[in-house]
């Protein structure tokens, strides 16, 4: 595969088609050498330290056993003096002389830059408010052992508040392998203004179509790929009652992907998801607002067409070539 020794991975704005292709193929042959019971050793001797201030559940996860299964050591930090008492970048400098990777996952994307700058060794976001790039190579992983055609002659469709950082990983990914991609969601939630004319100048050169479209109903005409997330994202949790007037007519349906016209249309999903009862949130909103199922029905959740928890066993096996790929032995 390509040589990423030494690179970090901020956004997938930094590489190249044939190195997120690259990426995709080494995580599947990493999926198959651990389905075989083979134990790896890619990261012998490496030690990596995981940086977290937003709660997590597949990502934290996924990195700590894609790291344990090819020899690696891991701390897990929460309580630094990072930005407290000691600044970013000293924080990063000092951690540059233990670790041989950062994993950071947090709120600003200027943190994991930072890190990045000063730290001198690969830095790999795990989430920031503008970017979640570990998720969405997980998303074409999956898109790719699903899938019956080759990226750039499919069309994803994403449904809902086409700001966040998944929204935007989505769409600087599907524009670099050349897939058409259409934001489904209300004007006020269309993406980020120079995010949007930063990857139409690029799609130019790919053959992408990016397209912003307030029927949902339309939107999905022709679509390989359904994707959705929360309503409402982490930090925002005072805002579930203008999100849900804003995208309950986004809510992804059985109506909605039979509106496809695509038999094997493919539902995606970060996860987690509102499509049920059995939550603290879930119950909160029902009882306040009578919504039993929010982004999508529990019916299309537990559907044929949905690979949401193939999807989140992928993120181990990204997350694991990525850390292969750039601080590997």
């Amino acid at each position: 595969m390509s040589n990423l020794t030494g690179r970090s991975l901020l956004t997938l704005k930094d590489f190249t088609a044939d190195e997120i292709l690259c990426l995709i193929d080494f995580a599947i042959e990493l999926k198959a050498k651990k389905r075989s019971g083979e134990q790896g050793s890619l990261l012998k001797g490496k030690s990596i330290v995981l940086i977290f201030e937003k709660t997590s559940t597949r990502t934290r996860c996924a990195f700590e056993v894609a790291a344990y299964d090819e020899g690696a050591q891991l701390t897990f930090l929460t309580n630094s003096q990072m930005g407290k008492k000691e600044s970013m970048e000293d924080t990063a400098k000092v951690l540059g002389r233990y670790y041989d990777g950062i994993e950071f996952r947090g709120f600003k994307q200027e943190t994991v830059e930072s890190l990045a700058k000063w730290s001198g060794i690969p830095v790999w976001n795990g989430l920031t408010d503008l970017y979640h790039p570990t998720q969405v190579l997980a998303d074409f992983m999956t898109i790719k052992e699903h899938a019956k055609r080759p990226f750039n002659e499919m069309k994803l469709v994403y449904i809902g508040d086409a700001r966040n950082n998944v929204a935007n990983s989505l769409m600087i990914g599907a524009v670099k392998l050349g897939m058409n991609f259409t934001a489904a969601c209300p004007e006020v939630l269309h993406p980020d203004s120079g995010l949007l004319n930063e990857m139409q100048n690029l799609a130019v050169g790919t053959g992408s179509i990016i397209t912003c479209e307030s029927d949902p109903f339309a939107a999905v005409k022709g679509a390989d790929i359904i994707y959705t997330d929360v309503w409402v994202s982490m930090g925002e949790e005072d805002k579930f009652e203008e999100r849900i007037t804003q995208l309950k007519p986004y809510q992804v349906t059985m109506e909605l992907l039979s509106a496809s016209e695509n038999p094997d249309v493919i539902f995606e999903h970060c996860l987690p998801a509102f499509h049920d009862l059995e939550t603290e949130v879930g119950k909160e909103v029902f009882a306040k607002y009578g919504l039993k199922e929010m982004e999508v029905t529990d019916e299309v959740f537990r559907s044929r067409h949905s690979v949401v928890f193939d999807e989140a066993e992928n993120r181990m096996h990204t997350i694991k070539a990525v850390m292969a790929a750039t601080c590997g032995s």
